[in-house]
């Protein structure tokens, strides 16, 4: 009787080991398609740093297509891009305290885009965007660029900018 008990513990503790291994290796995390991503640096004396989920183009029309123009934008993937700055600067020789922004764009075919920076910093996407929460609106002049497959923001002394596809979209601080 204790054999026949063991056999059946050991049965028991071998299924329940393989359904284990069956039930992980079919939730076995697949990379998400827009993954999260961040930059930061110093510019005019202020630590800026940006967080966005970064799509990929996928032989997609992006801009007047997958985003249409003259919608807002999220200037990114899921969430709305988080912009914080460290101190007040001044965007495009428009003020803007030190705090954290949710970064929209809307963009249009021709001429300049109008950037957004919104005071609910954490939102999904642009689905409850408010204006009456904007901080600041400038205007900027989207400027043609080699391809990026996948969005990036870069920051540098004169600013940063969001480019994806052919576009950059550069945002000058002071």
């Amino acid at each position: 009787m204790k054999r026949l008990f063991k056999i059946k513990a050991i049965c028991f503790f071998a299924c329940a080991f393989l359904a284990s291994a069956v039930v992980m290796a079919q939730t076995e995390k697949k990379p998400i398609p827009s993954p999260r991503d961040s930059v930061s640096g110093v510019v005019a004396g202020s630590h800026i740093k940006i967080w966005y989920g970064s799509p990929s183009v996928r032989g997609r029309k992006i801009f007047g297509g997958l985003e249409p123009y003259g919608k807002v934008y999220r200037a990114g993937a899921n969430e709305a891009t988080i912009f914080t700055t460290s101190k007040a600067i001044t965007v495009e020789g428009k003020p803007l305290p030190a705090g954290s922004y949710a970064f929209f764009v809307i963009p249009v075919e021709k001429g300049a885009w109008t950037v957004i920076f919104n005071k609910t910093a954490k939102q999904m996407g642009a689905f409850k965007y408010d204006e009456s929460q904007d901080q600041l609106r400038v205007m900027v002049t989207p400027k043609q660029t080699g391809m990026h497959e996948r969005m990036v923001y870069l920051i540098d002394k004169k600013g940063f900018s969001m480019n994806w596809d052919t576009i950059s979209i550069p945002v000058f601080i002071k």
